[in-house]
C-alpha cells in the first residue's frame, strides 16, 4: 500500500489552503434585515449614523445639580438644595437650574438645563417636600453619560468581515440601522461516495451502511453560516465519481467529498481532485487521529476537502478545516473561535508523539464545582461516540498523552 505523501499538522494544512484564498469573498453580497442578521458576515464597513447617547443622560437615580454648588458638602456640613421639579423619562427638561437648585433625575433620563452632574440619591437626605441635603460633592460630568460617549457619529461601528453577534444587532438597532449588507452564504457541495453507502431511508443490505456524513457535514456547514448542497450518492466507479464531482464543483463555491480519501486501490479521491482544476491536491494526509487520510485541495480557486468515510473522523476534520474555510469564503479572516471550557481529565489519554489526537469526552460536574472530562472511547466509525460526548480534548503532537488530573481545554461539540 502506498504511503501518505505529505502529511501535515491540521493547522498547517489549513494555512496552506487559506493562504491561497482571497481575503475578500468571491461571491456577491446582499441586504438583510438587521433583526435577522445574527451569524451573518458584514460585507461593507458600517459607520454610526448618529452619536450615542444623543443627549446628556443620567446614569443614576438622583438629582441634577450644578457640580460647583456641591463643593465642600459632607456629612457634617451638607449642602442644601431646593427642589424645583423633575425630568420624567422620555421627556425633555422644561426647567433650568439656578444656584442651589436641584431637579429629580432618573437613570437614563435627561438632565435639567444648566445641570452638569447628578448626585446619587443615596448621598442625599430629604428635609421636606421641597428641600434636600447633599452629603457628597460631585465633579462636573459625574454620573452623566455624555453625548457621543458610547459611539460618535461617523465612527466605524463594525468592520467588513465581522460576524454579527447578539450585541451587534442591538447596537445597530440603537442607531436606527434596520438593514445591513452581508456576504452571501457560500454554497458547499457535499458528495458521498462508495458502493456500501445507501440513503438513510433505505434498508441496508449486507455490507451496506446508511449515509451519515452528508447530513453531519451539512449541519457543520450551516453552523458556520454556509449553505449545504447535498449532491447525492455515487458508487465506486471512478468515471461516475469524477462526473459527479465536476458537476458538484460547478454549482458550488466549495466541494466536500466524503469517503475515498485513503490510499487503497479503490479510493481514488486524490486523483479526482487532481482532475478538477489547478493546483489540485495541496495535502494528502494529516498528522491527526482520527482523520489522517484527509485531502485538502484547491481547484480553480475553489476549496475541495476530501473527508474520511468514518463519521467521527469526518466530523473532526470538518470542524478543523471546513468551518474556517466557510468563514473565509464569506470574507471573515478571523472567525469566532470554537467554544472551549476548562475541565480536569478523569482518565489517562495515551497518544503517540508526532500527531494530534482529538478524543471525545463527556463532562461531569464534580465536587467544588470542578468539571471533569471523562474520555468516551470508541472507534472512528461509531457515530454514537460523539452523541455520548460533550466535546473534544486535543492532545498536542509533541505530547505522549495526557495524565488524569491534568487541566484540559474541551472543545465543545
Amino acid at each position: 500500500m502506498p504511503e501518505f505523501f505529505n502529511v501535515l499538522p491540521p493547522q498547517e494544512a489549513l494555512a496552506l489552503l487559506l493562504d491561497l484564498l482571497p481575503e475578500r469573498p468571491a461571491t456577491g453580497a446582499g441586504v438583510v434585515e438587521t433583526v435577522d442578521a445574527l451569524g451573518r458576515v458584514v460585507a461593507a464597513e458600517i459607520p454610526a449614523t448618529e452619536s450615542l447617547p444623543a443627549f446628556p443622560r443620567s446614569t443614576m437615580d438622583g438629582y441634577s445639580v450644578r457640580a460647583a454648588d456641591t463643593y465642600g458638602a459632607s456629612d457634617g456640613l451638607p449642602a442644601w438644595f431646593t427642589l424645583v421639579g423633575e425630568v420624567p423619562m422620555g421627556c425633555a427638561p422644561d426647567v433650568s437650574l439656578e444656584v442651589g437648585e436641584a431637579v429629580v433625575a432618573y437613570t437614563g433620563g435627561m438632565l435639567a438645563g444648566n445641570a452638569d452632574a447628578v448626585v446619587m440619591v443615596e448621598h442625599t437626605q430629604a428635609i421636606d417636600a421641597h428641600t434636600i441635603e447633599v452629603m457628597r460633592p460631585v465633579a462636573p460630568g459625574e454620573n452623566v453619560a455624555q453625548p457621543g460617549e458610547d459611539v460618535g457619529a461617523d465612527e466605524m461601528v463594525l468592520p467588513a468581515g465581522h460576524v454579527i453577534r447578539p450585541q451587534d444587532v442591538g447596537a445597530l438597532l440603537a442607531l436606527g440601522i434596520e438593514q445591513i449588507k452581508v456576504s452571501a452564504r457560500p454554497r458547499v457541495g457535499i458528495l458521498s461516495m462508495g458502493d456500501e453507502v445507501v440513503h438513510p431511508g433505505a434498508t441496508p443490505g449486507p455490507g451496506q451502511v446508511r449515509d451519515i456524513n452528508t447530513y453531519t457535514v451539512a449541519g457543520q456547514v450551516a453552523a458556520a453560516g454556509g449553505t449545504a448542497v447535498p449532491l447525492g450518492l455515487v458508487g465506486d466507479d471512478y468515471e461516475e465519481q469524477l462526473v459527479a464531482a465536476r458537476q458538484g464543483l460547478a454549482q458550488s463555491d466549495m466541494l466536500v467529498l466524503s469517503a475515498g480519501s485513503s490510499v487503497s486501490a479503490r479510493d481514488r479521491t486524490v486523483d479526482i481532485v487532481a482532475e478538477l482544476g489547478e493546483p489540485g491536491p495541496l495535502v494528502h494526509g494529516l498528522a491527526l487521529r482520527p482523520g489522517k487520510p484527509a485531502i485538502v485541495g484547491l481547484c480553480d480557486g475553489k476549496p475541495v476537502i476530501g473527508l474520511p468515510g468514518n463519521p467521527v473522523s469526518a466530523m473532526v476534520v470538518s470542524s478543523l478545516l471546513l468551518r474556517p474555510t466557510v468563514y473565509r469564503l464569506m470574507g471573515c479572516v478571523h472567525p469566532p473561535p470554537p467554544v472551549e471550557r476548562a475541565a480536569i481529565l478523569a482518565q489517562d489519554i495515551p497518544s503517540a508523539a508526532g500527531r494530534e489526537d482529538y478524543v471525545p469526552v463527556r463532562l461531569v460536574g464534580g465536587r467544588n464545582g470542578m468539571v471533569k472530562a471523562h474520555p468516551v472511547w470508541g472507534k472512528s466509525g461509531f457515530i454514537f461516540t460523539l452523541v455520548r460526548a460533550d466535546g473534544l480534548v486535543r492532545v498536542p503532537a509533541d505530547a505522549g498523552g495526557i495524565y488524569a488530573g491534568e487541566s484540559v481545554q474541551v472543545r465543545e461539540l
